[in-house]
């Protein structure tokens, strides 16, 4: 759990210096860092997403991810969970839930929060989470920036989603495969890019209630070779 603690640390840090800088900087300056964001979101989605070895799996993953997110309706808990971390913290900005959104799924569904987390839990050092902890604090300063102090709470989920992948590959060696990280990350890239768009504000996509392709595409990288 090393890497994730010093991620968590590195995303603090930034958080905190972005909140300085999001006092101090103009709104024509705050609205190009967020398209900018928007733009390197995009970017990181698409390479991610051609990992793929497989376009079925990726296909039914997001498919089916999002009709049970749909189902359950996560977005709706994930919004109660940040207005309660907004009226908590008493801090709470106009756009605390989008900063606190966009972190946690620019933080989390990454290739290196799958393959770092991994590599720590099969015991190796944890040398690409601390690479991802030095890139996140730099996009945490830019997001905090841009959003406000929702980004600095994006912590909490960070902490159990790849804390989680770490302790479950501790006892998943013999099960994960090169071609099962591959799926995953695709399917990761292809949330990334729906975030992207609802960042740009070319479509509003309900990328938290597609979360469960990511558990998805597990079951279904393990199905189809």
């Amino acid at each position: 759990m090393t890497g994730t603690i010093v991620n968590v640390g590195a995303v603090i840090l930034g958080s905190i210096i972005g909140l300085l800088l999001h006092k101090a900087l103009p709104k024509k300056i705050v609205k190009i860092v967020f398209q900018a964001i928007g733009l390197f979101t995009l970017f990181l989605g698409f390479s991610m997403a051609l990992k793929t070895d497989n376009l079925l799996i990726l296909v039914f993953s997001i498919v089916i991810g999002a009709v049970i997110g749909e189902f359950i309706n996560i977005e709706k808990y994930f919004n109660q969970f940040s207005n309660f971390l907004q009226k908590k913290s008493s801090l709470g900005s106009d756009r605390f839930n989008e900063g606190f959104i966009t972190s946690f799924i620019l933080f989390c569904v990454g290739s290196m929060t799958i393959l770092g987390a991994i590599e720590e839990g099969l015991g190796g050092k944890p040398n690409l989470l601390y690479t991802k902890s030095l890139m996140d604090g730099f996009s945490s300063i830019a997001l905090a920036s841009a959003f406000g102090i929702g980004v600095l709470f994006s912590i909490i989920p960070l902490f159990l989603y790849q804390g989680g992948l770490t302790y479950f590959a501790s006892f998943s060696e013999s099960f994960l495969s090169d071609h099962m990280v591959n799926e995953m990350t695709a399917t990761g890239g292809l949330l990334l890019i729906g975030l992207g768009l609802t960042i740009l504000e070319i479509k509003v996509i309900k990328v938290v209630n597609m979360l469960p392709a990511l558990l998805v595409v597990i079951l279904l990288a393990w199905l189809i070779k």
